[in-house]
């Protein structure tokens, strides 16, 4: 049997390269922990109700008073407050930029009519403000 032997690595260069390698596995751990907070996942599965800002409770009990919804699936009922809280945002966003024309912070029942008015995609919501 023929052994092999490696050259002795001088301590210097065997301290950097542990070094470098611990970087790169606190690199990598740290990675994957901002993902985690990103996406709200500690898991491959986890449940809809932490990716979700609004109850999901009561939204399937909003969906439900409506005669022609007997069963709301979860997945409908997580798709349901997703779109919700998007279209929220979105109007909210919209509402800022005339809060701030008149150098407001708050947002006021006018705001959001003016995005209402202003914008094409919200002209089903005009006159239910008043």
């Amino acid at each position: 049997m023929a052994a092999t032997m490696e050259a002795p690595v001088p301590a210097e260069q065997d301290s950097a390269r542990c070094g470098a390698e611990e970087e790169n596995r606190g690199g990598e751990v740290e990675e994957k922990s901002q993902q985690q907070q990103q996406t709200g996942s500690t898991g491959p599965a986890a449940p809809h109700s932490r990716l979700s800002k609004l109850p999901l409770a009561r939204i399937k009990a909003l969906m439900k008073t409506d005669p022609d919804v007997s069963l709301a699936s979860q997945e409908s009922v997580f798709i349901i407050a997703k779109a919700t809280e998007l279209f929220v945002e979105m109007i909210a966003k919209d509402a800022l930029v005339y809060a701030q024309q008149g150098k407001r912070k708050t947002l006021q029942r006018k705001d959001l009519d003016n995005a209402i008015e202003a914008i094409d995609e919200f002209a089903f919501l005009e006159g239910t403000l008043d």
